[in-house]
């Protein structure tokens, strides 16, 4: 994201560009896509990232997971389970502790 605002301000038809796109968004222009995103209809729960994670997920719904990390490539559901698994390796810690 860094990158992609330091070009917008380097390069003012992007910012042109994307003050449209946006402007098209707010007036009720929406693509399907757009609000299938928005509302994140396709991601899976985080209670169901987390039974994933811990590998107790049915066939069917962990191929799915699989497939939206991997082939979507959902930079939210990916950001949702690295930190399920940075607090998973919080509590390990914290069970050696004790």
């Amino acid at each position: 994201m860094a990158a992609v605002e330091q070009e917008l301000r380097a390069r003012p038809e992007l910012l042109k560009k994307l003050s449209s796109i946006n402007s098209r968004r707010d007036a009720g222009m929406h693509s399907l896509g757009e609000i299938w995103r928005r509302n994140r209809i396709s991601c899976p729960s985080r209670e169901q990232l987390g039974s994933f994670l811990l590998g107790v997920l049915d066939d069917e719904m962990s191929e799915y997971v699989r497939f939206h990390l991997e082939s979507v490539g959902c930079r939210l559901c990916y950001a949702n389970l690295h930190d399920l698994k940075r607090r998973q390796a919080e509590s390990d810690e914290a069970v050696v502790v004790r």
